[in-house]
């Protein structure tokens, strides 16, 4: 399987040659940049490789939304053709606690372009190479060609919440039904029902963040939490069922009551420093999963009392975040303050080591991870060295797959050789990275979210990889 292993190419300025035989100047090869390993000389400058996408988009709302979660909608599910159309919801980290709000965004013309893994002219033995200057011409003439209709359309309306979002999450039953998590220490339930019905029967509702900020109380509020946390998780099996943790290790379970819900005042106890991530068992309704700056990661049984069914040490720095895997539920990844993620079979927790595999890509501290809703070994990987990493466990070195691949392309690109096997794609030029979502209804596609905005990206060999039914 071709891997498409990173996003940034390091190409070195043109200086003209002084030469009065010739006035050509000689082209330098592309090779892939290698973040935290390369260095860039005099002379040099990091470009995007816009070829290695099906769609790339980015944008930014004022100030930062640091959580965010995609809404499932109405449209079909499954869909592959352009322009796309999303829905999602943010929650915003201002200077002044006033400043926030919750922000319910309708995305539409989300444009891009099937490409294949190899091109057509290569895979066939011709030679469809061309120099840097054509192809940046090419590409020049593309984007001035109806611009605008390229640029994805969007509209926002804005619920006033007192105090930093820390975490927002969406029901997946009631996507209408939000829950967030504020620095104030109070988690909140929303109703954005008549916010998404006003951006869905309009084009022009909150179009370009105009729409005021509008006053809303919350469903249900709880103040229980001894400290602030970012912990929440919606259960998948049993509709309004919610979990949240906090920064002082103890954790509550909501139950839906009527049209509220019932916070159970005696927490689950069991870590004994702050919960930094929760996750629903997406076979068994009523086990759930957290993770913790304490380094380990526990598994609990709501039947069973306030304590962990069984608790393991899983990193040697704080976890910060877990998913479970929804297609393949006996897979947990999680991933650590010093850069390391884990896969673990949860079948072989009692037998020993349940790791499958462990990987020291990353050296600065893993801030998100989720596996792929389409593809049950895809994960993808967002770290605080502003690198988004997309990852497929079933990949193996194929030596005389790689040679096939070279011989096609003509070894334009100069790959590292020591990059993970599993690494299939690394996307970068976002600041912060805090957070990322895999759309469930648009397979291959992938939103994130940083200090400076988001990103809206499909790489070309996700989709290409993806089962034929959801790719075609």
């Amino acid at each position: 399987m071709v891997r498409e292993k990173n996003r940034k190419k390091s190409k070195r300025k043109n200086k003209k040659i002084e030469d009065s035989s010739s006035s050509v100047i000689p082209s330098i090869p592309t090779r892939v940049w290698q973040p935290g390993v390369d260095t860039l000389e005099d002379g040099e400058e990091l470009q995007c490789d816009p070829s290695v996408y099906n769609s790339l988009h980015g944008f930014h709302v004022g100030w930062p939304c640091l959580s965010f979660d995609i809404l499932g909608d109405k449209l079909d599910l499954n869909r592959t053709e352009f322009p796309h159309t999303v829905y999602m919801v943010a929650g915003t980290q201002a200077e002044k606690a006033a400043h926030n709000s919750i922000g319910l965004f309708k995305i539409t013309n989300v444009s891009g372009k099937r490409r294949d893994v190899v091109p057509k002219t290569l895979a066939t033995g011709e030679d469809g190479m061309e120099d840097d200057d054509d192809e940046e011409s090419s590409d020049s003439d593309e984007e001035g060609d109806n611009e605008a209709s390229k640029t994805p359309n969007i509209q926002v309306r804005r619920v006033a919440h007192h105090g930093c979002v820390n975490r927002i999450r969406a029901m997946p039953q009631n996507s209408h039904i939000c829950v967030s998590w504020g620095d104030s220490g109070h988690v909140q339930v929303w109703d954005m029902s008549s916010h998404l019905n006003a951006l869905a029967g309009s084009d022009t509702e909150g179009k370009d963040g105009t729409s005021p900020v509008l006053n809303q109380a919350p469903l249900a509020n709880f103040s229980g939490h001894k400290d602030e946390g970012y912990a929440i998780d919606w259960s998948p099996a049993t509709a309004g069922r919610l979990l949240s943790g906090d920064c002082k290790s103890m954790i509550h379970l909501w139950e839906p009551a009527s049209g509220s819900w019932t916070v159970d005042p005696i927490p689950f106890a069991g870590h004994t420093a702050s919960v930094e991530d929760l996750q629903w068992s997406p076979a068994e309704e009523n086990v759930f999963a957290s993770c913790s700056v304490d380094g380990s990661i526990a598994v609990w049984d709501i039947r069973l009392g306030k304590s962990p069914a069984l608790s393991f040490k899983a990193h040697n720095a704080d976890v910060n975040v877990i998913s479970w895997n929804r297609l393949a539920s006996c897979m947990l990844a999680s991933g650590s303050d010093d850069g390391t993620f884990s896969i673990r079979d949860l079948r072989l927790i009692k037998g020993g080591d349940a790791v499958v595999a462990h990987f020291e890509y990353h050296k600065h501290p893993i801030t998100s991870i989720e596996w792929s809703a389409h593809e049950p070994s895809t994960l993808a990987v967002t770290s605080g060295d502003n690198q988004l990493t997309i990852w497929d466990l079933s990949l193996e070195k194929d030596e005389e797959e790689e040679a096939e691949f070279k011989a096609q392309t003509k070894e334009q690109v100069n790959t590292p050789q020591d990059l993970p096997p599993q690494l299939l794609f690394v996307h970068q030029g976002q600041k912060d990275l805090k957070e990322l979502h895999w759309n469930n209804q648009i397979p291959g596609m992938i939103i994130s979210t940083a200090a400076d905005g988001f990103n809206i990206l499909m790489p070309y060999n996700i989709q290409n990889t993806l089962p034929s039914d959801l790719a075609a």
